[in-house]
């Protein structure tokens, strides 16, 4: 395994659908949205950052907007959690197929 201090990753980042329960509803442009999925980001100084995705209410593909997280104990258990599995997952990687 390299341990070269030239190595850049430039991002980590995972994405997370958001069980049921937890789903909320948004709006952005006059359009209102379920968010169903979060992409959580590892920032360089450890932190985590998150934002939501979904889809239109009235149906369709529409936009691709990000969407604040509400600071709710569940959705932040929920980014912590998906972050410590993802961090094993990673740790276990079995290379390249």
């Amino acid at each position: 395994m390299s341990s070269d201090p030239a190595l850049e990753v430039s991002a980590l980042a995972i994405n997370v659908t958001i069980p049921a329960a937890l789903r909320w509803t948004d709006s952005r442009r006059g359009e209102e949205f379920t968010l169903t999925t979060l992409n959580v980001r590892l920032l360089p100084d450890g932190h985590l950052a998150a934002k939501a995705y979904g889809r239109p209410l009235a149906g369709g593909r529409g936009a691709y907007v990000s969407f604040r997280v509400p600071d709710r104990p569940e959705l932040t258990a929920l980014i912590a959690e998906a972050a410590s599995h993802a961090a094993g997952m990673w740790a276990a990687h079995r290379g390249l197929g």
